[in-house]
């Protein structure tokens, strides 16, 4: 599943190729994909003919791109470009989707969803294969901690992410303490911080030594501050390498794969030397994923969470 670094690259992609760029059509393939969206493909359609695409951003794993005023069927903006409700095309790419820029002859995906036409000629298209995806035209609303900043509705419950120069780190580490839960299910609740999945959870843990069921109320606030680092510097180093991806289902605009899999110290690696102490990679079922730990590096604590 795309994670906090894949969006990224995916939003940087799309910050180079679309901004500014006016929608001149919209095909909805399966209607799966705007399933949220209250007024159907044709509303979703409406809302964004016409509209000219904003600078791209991101919460966690959600992505959007600000609408600016247009006159398309359906927008919410009227003759003279006004309007009390500002709106954006909101991007989940669930567990398999893509969005792809590409030349309006460009050949269509077989598993490609929703097609967005520009006026330069280019596509953005939507490719996802299991389609838990989604595309919504959604309301901008004010947030509660930056005056003047902004999030779709769709995600106002979702916290900052640890790369968001907004992100309060003292509150984050006494959040986490009085969680009364194992390390890991802390790190992966998107109401506490965002965009943390399941590699990066994994591999923080890892360069931090902690066992992913050591009790979040046991951590000293130093420890905690210390894991808090690990994560940036993994997520980091992932979007550096644009994302890990595993097979061909996570891809950037431009259809590339990122290369961060080669890096990954212990996640996926059963088995396998742990890269500091040579001790074999052990996996844990957890929750109907996946936990690699080194059994020597990050011990099971006597007191865990399940």
């Amino acid at each position: 599943m795309p994670e906090l670094p894949e969006v990224e690259s995916v939003r940087r992609g799309l910050a180079g190729l679309v901004v500014g760029r006016r929608v001149v059509d919209v095909e909805v393939l399966h209607p799966r994909l705007v399933r949220r969206q209250p007024e159907g493909p044709a509303g979703f359609a409406g809302l964004l003919r016409g509209r000219a695409l904003g600078e791209p951003r991101r919460r966690g794993k959600f992505l959007w791109l600000p609408l600016r005023p247009g006159h398309g069927t359906g927008s919410p903006t009227g003759p003279d470009g006004s309007s009390g409700r500002h709106d954006a095309l909101v991007v989940h790419l669930g567990m398999s989707g893509q969005v792809r820029v590409v030349p309006a002859d460009d050949p269509v995906h077989p598993h490609t969803r929703v097609v967005v036409r520009l006026d330069d000629g280019a596509g953005l298209r939507f490719v996802d294969m299991r389609m838990f995806g989604r595309l919504e035209v959604d309301e901008l609303v004010p947030t509660v901690d930056v005056v003047g900043d902004t999030v779709p509705s769709l995600a106002v419950h979702i916290g900052r992410d640890p790369l968001d120069p907004a992100f309060d780190d003292a509150a984050w580490v006494e959040r986490l303490r009085v969680r009364r839960t194992g390390l890991k299910r802390a790190l992966l609740d998107q109401t506490l911080a965002s965009g943390i999945g399941n590699i990066y959870a994994d591999e923080a843990l890892w360069r931090s030594r902690l066992h992913w069921a050591r009790p979040t109320e046991t951590l000293p606030r130093a420890r905690a501050r210390e894991l808090l680092g690990h994560v940036r510097d993994v997520m980091s180093a992932s979007m550096a390498s644009g994302g890990t991806s595993f097979d061909a289902l996570y891809v950037d605009v431009n259809g590339e794969s990122g290369y961060y899999a080669r890096d990954l110290a212990v996640y996926g690696r059963e088995g396998q030397p742990c890269l500091r102490c040579g001790s074999p990679v052990r996996r844990d079922a957890w929750t109907n994923r996946s936990s690699f730990t080194c059994p020597a590096c990050q011990p099971r604590p006597r007191r865990a969470r399940p």
